[in-house]
C-alpha cells in the first residue's frame, strides 16, 4: 500500500487553499506535478485514473474530481500515462475555466479523448503560453524534448515537449519524457531553471545524465521522476541518491513523497 504525504479531500484542500509568493510542487505520481504560485495552478502529466493495459503499484493520490481550480493543465505529449482521459475529461469538468495545453500535433489525438478543441491551447518549440489572473502572471515556454528522438515534421512540429514554467525570477523545467540530445543543455541555460523535473525510469535520462543536465543549466535544485507508480517503470531512486551524495554534492535535489507539498526554497 502507498505511504502518502497526504491524499484525498485533504491533498485536494491543501492544493486548493494555498498561495505562497514561492511556488509550491505537489508530486502526485509518475510525472504529475501540481504546481501554485499565488493563486495559480497549473497541473503537470497528471495521471490519476487506472491506465487500461497498465498496472499502478502506486495509486493515485486524489481523484480528479477532487480538484476544481486548475488554471492550465500540461500535457508533454499523447502518450496515456502524460495525456490520460481518465484524468483529464473529469478534469475539465470539475473546473470550467481550465485550458489544456498541448502540442499541437497532438490536437487530434486530444479530442478523440474527449477534450474539446476549444479547451485547448497548442503550443511548439520556442512558443510561450501566457496566463494572467488576478494580477498574477504566469508563463510556459515549450522546448523539444527527445522520445527517443526529436521526431520533427514540418506540419507537426515537436510531439514531445518539456515545459518551462515561470513565476516571476523561479523557473520549474518538465522535461516530459525525454532523453539526452546536443542541444538541450543551450536551450535551457537562457531560462535560469531554479528547480529541474527530470524522469529517471524507462527511456528517459539516466541517473547520470540527469545530474549532468542539472550541472550543466545551472539548477539550484534537481528532482527525479517517472518512477515508482506503473509496472515497468519502477527506477531505482536509491541509485540515484546514491549517485547524487557520492558524485554530485554541490547539487541540491529533493526527493517527494506521493501527495508531498513543498515550497522551493529561497537562495
Amino acid at each position: 500500500m502507498t505511504e502518502f504525504a497526504n491524499s484525498g479531500e485533504d491533498l485536494a484542500a491543501e492544493i486548493e487553499s494555498t498561495e505562497t509568493a514561492s511556488p509550491t510542487l505537489w508530486w502526485l505520481g509518475h510525472s504529475g506535478f501540481a504546481i501554485k504560485s499565488s493563486n495559480m495552478l497549473f497541473l503537470v502529466d497528471v495521471c490519476l485514473s487506472e491506465v487500461p493495459g497498465r498496472v499502478r503499484v502506486m495509486q493515485a493520490p486524489l481523484s480528479p474530481r477532487q480538484l476544481h481550480s486548475a488554471d492550465l493543465i500540461l500535457c508533454s505529449h499523447a502518450h496515456p500515462l502524460h495525456m490520460d482521459a481518465g484524468t483529464l475529461v473529469p478534469l475539465l469538468h470539475a473546473t470550467t475555466r481550465a485550458k489544456v495545453v498541448l502540442p499541437k500535433s497532438a490536437s487530434e489525438h486530444a479530442r478523440s479523448i474527449g477534450i474539446p478543441y476549444e479547451r485547448m491551447t497548442t503550443t511548439d518549440a520556442d512558443l510561450r503560453v501566457e496566463y494572467f489572473k488576478d494580477g498574477h502572471y504566469g508563463r510556459v515556454y515549450a522546448v523539444p524534448s527527445a522520445h527517443e528522438r526529436l521526431d520533427w515534421t514540418p506540419a507537426g512540429g515537436y510531439p514531445y515537449l518539456g515545459y518551462l514554467i515561470r513565476f516571476g525570477r523561479e523557473t520549474i523545467y518538465h522535461a516530459g519524457d525525454c532523453v539526452m540530445y546536443d542541444e538541450l543543455a543551450q536551450r535551457l541555460k537562457p531560462y535560469n531553471v531554479t528547480v529541474a523535473l527530470l524522469p529517471i525510469a524507462g527511456r528517459n535520462f539516466s541517473v547520470q545524465d540527469a545530474a549532468q543536465l542539472a550541472e550543466d543549466i545551472g539548477a539550484r535544485w534537481l528532482v527525479p521522476m517517472h518512477y515508482g507508480t506503473f509496472s515497468g517503470d519502477v527506477g531505482n531512486v536509491n541509485r540515484f541518491i546514491e549517485h547524487m551524495l557520492g558524485h554530485r554534492p554541490e547539487q541540491r535535489f529533493k526527493i517527494f513523497r506521493c501527495g508531498e507539498k513543498w515550497t522551493i526554497p529561497g537562495e
